[in-house]
């Protein structure tokens, strides 16, 4: 393993945890800033208090939720493009090579 202290500055793990308390401190903020500067909205629900924060952190829950269905549906098996010869060929190269360590 390397050693921390030569590890770049975004990986390491102090840094990690300062920039996640950082973006949370200004997310913080940005969401208090509304009880001070009134939001004026297309529609009524856009003035509600924190309505973007919180529309925004259920936009990416359903984004998420979207991607692990469509993941699902659109998994195929590891051998998908793989003609059926050329399968049986890797098999067959697959039990000499066993056969040689043998």
């Amino acid at each position: 393993m390397t050693d921390p202290q030569q590890d770049s500055w975004i990986v390491r793990p102090s840094s990690i945890r300062l920039m996640c308390i950082v973006s949370c401190i200004i997310l913080g903020l940005t969401v208090l800033l509304q009880l001070i500067v009134k939001v004026k909205g297309y529609f009524v629900v856009d003035e509600w208090f924190a309505f973007g924060a919180i529309f925004g952190f259920f936009s990416c829950v359903l984004m998420v939720l979207v991607a692990k269905v469509l993941g699902f549906v659109l998994k195929r098996e590891e051998t998908y493009y793989v003609d059926s010869d050329d399968l049986d060929q890797d098999q067959d190269a697959g039990k000499s090579a066993r056969n040689d360590h043998d």
